[in-house]
């Protein structure tokens, strides 16, 4: 790929939904690819917690490159809104997230999303979209909140100090 003749010791992909690719792009690789998910997985297991919801993009709540790596490497149950409400979680990133666009009616409608997840027995959030911690925080919720692009970030620094295992 060409990276590593640049001196990167690993590869990140700094946003959810590219980790579709994730698997095909780390066969090209010599450095490990610190794959998004795997970062969230150890922290939702360091937390204790065995079932958790997923918000992002369409992809990565419908695709099994995200679910389905949390559920055979952790052993995390990962559920989703309906459909209609995917539909709305992914068309609020796309058409007003990615735009810088962040109102209220959109937070209030995210917190009751996730109020929704955690009644069905999330016992967690996953962010799992870079931009939606630009609109709910943590403190905006007792429900324990899982940012993807804060964790994915740590786990490069554990990373660089040997203290994050790839794989």
């Amino acid at each position: 790929m060409g990276v590593e003749k640049h001196g990167a010791d690993c590869l990140l992909l700094c946003a959810n939904t590219p980790h579709m690719f994730a698997d095909a792009i780390s066969q090209q690789l010599s450095i490990p690819l610190i794959h998004i998910a795997d970062a969230t997985g150890q922290r939702i297991q360091q937390k204790g917690i065995g079932k958790v919801a997923l918000l992002g993009t369409r992809p990565t709540m419908e695709m099994p490159f995200y679910s389905l790596r949390l559920k055979e490497k952790f052993g995390i149950e990962v559920i989703t809104p309906p459909p209609a409400v995917r539909d709305y979680v992914h068309d609020t990133i796309y058409n007003e997230f990615t735009r810088g666009i962040f109102t209220a009616e959109a937070k209030i409608r995210y917190l009751e999303i996730m109020q929704e997840l955690s009644r069905q027995g999330a016992e967690g959030i996953i962010m799992g979209c870079t931009e939606i911690p630009l609109l709910i925080s943590q403190s905006d919720t007792n429900i324990l909140l899982f940012d993807t692009l804060q964790i994915h970030a740590e786990a490069a620094v554990e990373f660089a100090l040997n203290r994050f295992s790839v794989g």
